[in-house]
């Protein structure tokens, strides 16, 4: 079968089509003929590690150090990226109970990552569903990573009906996806994205959406229950005036710094620094494929390459010029 791999840190061209055996599944295993998978976030930190200092690195030193120790400090422990994934089941195991030979499948991986190749074994383990039934494969493909990360932290807040919530990095796989559960969730949302992504948000459903590179939302006067920054790119004391009076400031990357503010605020202030971690589960795949099939999420692809053009995919995605997700056929 056909896999990209690579097998030292640096730039898109350390990627390498490669032919590997086929793996054969184990009797708890899932053998699973992938169709399409993404270029997200992690996988172009994940592909530069090496070049990633803790300075660099969007979580606190610890967190850098035991991704170095899980990724490998010099060259890659797992060569072969993609964390989320669309496919179809080819074999099952004889303790497997869960699925069928032919399910249509969409999964996450996680940091063990793997779906930049033709087929993939997994167990139960790992994060997997019956892909929507209205989504194409490669709509289904950008859906996971983002989508289960915002959950779980809007969760976290309790976002509900009636609040004001204002998405800071709208755009991307997790942004995006906030905006969207924000708004299911009965919140009045602004998205905060650059110029040439604002048309995308709005067709995200955002009731309002700001160009930050015309109007800085903390200097518009107006004010929100929650101000979801998804990289860090505000701080606290930008936003503090912008948060109602018992407003939260939700990070999902963060430093030491902002886990003192969180600490500081939880005690000594109404309004609130949350740095969350999100933990996926399948039973969040599950929800959110329900609500893709009553149409309350939707994908935004801006381009597909295939399998063999990877190397591109990733070349595209650090340019900057994407609107929306970029996804890998297979």
């Amino acid at each position: 079968m056909k896999t990209v791999v690579y097998e030292k840190y640096g730039s898109p061209d350390v990627l390498v089509l490669k032919d590997v055996n086929k793996p054969i599944p184990k009797d708890n295993e899932i053998l699973i003929r992938i169709y399409a998978t993404s270029v997200n976030y992690g996988d172009i930190l994940t592909r530069n590690f090496k070049g990633i200092s803790p300075r660099k690195f969007n979580m606190p030193l610890l967190f850098w150090l035991f991704a170095k120790i899980f990724f490998g400090f010099r060259k890659p422990k797992i060569t072969t990226l993609g964390s989320e994934f669309t496919g179809q089941i080819e074999l099952v195991g004889k303790d497997v109970k869960t699925f069928k030979q032919g399910d249509q499948v969409f999964g996450y991986l996680g940091q063990q990552m793997g779906a930049y190749a033709e087929y993939i074994c997994i167990t139960g383990k790992e994060k997997l569903a019956t892909k929507p039934t209205n989504m194409t494969y490669e709509e289904a493909a950008v859906v996971p990573y983002g989508a289960m990360t915002a959950l779980n932290l809007l969760r976290r807040i309790d976002v509900r009906s009636g609040q004001k919530v204002l998405i800071n990095g709208a755009s991307g796989g997790i942004g995006s996806a906030a905006v969207q559960l924000a708004k299911y969730f009965g919140a009045e949302v602004t998205g905060v994205c650059s110029t040439r992504r604002v048309e995308m948000v709005k067709s995200l459903g955002a009731d309002k959406v700001i160009d930050y590179t015309k109007d800085d939302f903390t200097q518009s006067g107006e004010t929100y229950d929650l101000i979801f920054d998804i990289l860090g790119k505000s701080s606290f004391i930008e936003c503090k005036d912008s948060l109602k009076q018992n407003g939260q400031y939700l990070l999902a990357s963060f430093k030491v710094k902002q886990l003192f503010q969180m600490l500081w605020t939880s005690m000594f202030s109404r309004k609130k620094v949350i740095c969350a971690l999100s933990n996926e589960k399948t039973e969040d795949l599950i929800f959110l494929k329900e609500l893709i099939e009553k149409r309350k999420i939707k994908s935004v692809i801006d381009k597909s390459f295939p399998l063999e053009q990877t190397v591109d995919a990733h070349k595209y995605v650090e340019s900057g010029q994407k609107k929306g997700s970029v996804v890998i056929t297979i």
